[in-house]
This record gives structure tokens, sequence and C-alpha cells, in this order.
């Protein structure tokens, strides 16, 4: 025979069933995000397009000396970013590939839009006597100082590396001989947004 079924005691039962259910999703969903977290994996969108220096190239106690012979100073106050090209040879065998190089930091510097008098470009070398200029270039003269603080600046596989530094003097990504310009351009709105 067949026990009659309480209403209060069904509702009840209803209700834990509910509440179960609701924290096994709550605790289910950290348990994957902590996963997740601590495997490793990251959303593309989230991931830089350059190399990503771990840990970053510390270039503070480098002083870089422009073409004119003053210093360049790293001033985090003003809180301004820059694109670092380290360039060989631009004035002689690589000069049609540097311009090229120069032209695609103006476009990328252009994108910037309203945030782009917060990045300086600075071209380490011979600044090539072709090619389109961004407002922000600084020519600096190439020091061993730089060469060493700027990792795998020589690469054979073209005449120029670029940087992406941060306010204080820190390098923290790099992109080889023949980058996408799109990428440096993502990598740094997102670094000017954050920042």
């Amino acid at each position: 025979m067949n026990r009659p079924v309480d209403p209060a005691q069904a509702t009840r039962n209803r209700n834990r069933m509910t509440l179960v259910a609701i924290a096994l999703l709550f605790f289910g969903a950290l348990a994957v995000a902590g996963f997740l977290r601590f495997s490793g994996w990251r959303p593309a969108g989230l991931k830089a397009r350059g190399e990503l220096l771990q840990p970053p190239a510390d270039l503070r106690r480098v002083a870089p000396v422009l073409a004119d012979g003053t210093q360049y100073a790293w001033n985090p106050a003003t809180r301004t970013w820059r694109i670092a090209a380290m360039a060989r040879d631009c004035d002689t065998t690589n000069a049609a590939a540097c311009a090229d190089v120069l032209s695609q930091l103006d476009t990328v510097w252009q994108l910037m839009g309203r945030d782009a008098d917060r990045v300086d470009v600075l071209w380490v070398g011979a600044v090539p006597a072709n090619g389109t200029r961004p407002g922000t270039l600084r020519a600096v003269r190439a020091s061993d100082a730089l060469r060493d603080g700027l990792p795998r600046s020589s690469d054979a596989r073209g005449p120029v590396v670029v940087y992406i530094l941060d306010p204080n003097g820190f390098v923290v990504l790099r992109y080889a001989p023949g980058f996408d310009p799109g990428d440096l351009r993502t990598d740094l709105s997102r670094l000017l947004k954050v920042n």
C-alpha cells in the first residue's frame, strides 16, 4: 500500500534538491575555473602576440644617449610606453628593410590615436633616410649596454628587432624580424588601456 505523500515534505525535498543543484553549479564552476587557471590555459584574446619576456629585461640603469648627445630619461611618472627598434646596418646594406620597418612603426604609432603621445619610438642605430617617421621618434646611439639589455637583439632573420618597454624601463615584449605590425599594435593598445 502506498503511503500518502505529505505536501510539505515534498516541497521541502524539492527545495533541498534545488539548493544542492545550485551549490553544485557554483562550486563546479569554481573548480573548473581553478583547474583552467592553474593549468596555464588562457583565452586567445588575452595572450600576447609578441614574445613575452619572462622575466622582463631591466634597462632602468642604462642611460640611452640620443643622436644629439642628450640623455633620454626613463621618467616613469609620465607613464610613457616605448617601442624600441634595435637596428643594424641601416645606413648601408639593410637600408630598404629598415625604412620599411620604420614606416610600419609609424603606422602603428598613428593607429594609437589619442594615446600616440604616450608612446615614444626609440630607434637604436642609424635612422634610415627613407621611410615615414613617427612623431615621437627618438634616434638613440647604439651602445653595448643597450645591446646587452635587449634580449637577443641581433637576429639573423632580419636587420631590426622590435621591443615594447614599459614606463619604468623594463623590456616586456619582443618581436622578431618579419613581425606583423598588427600584432605590435594589438599588444600595445592593450597595455595602454591597462596603464
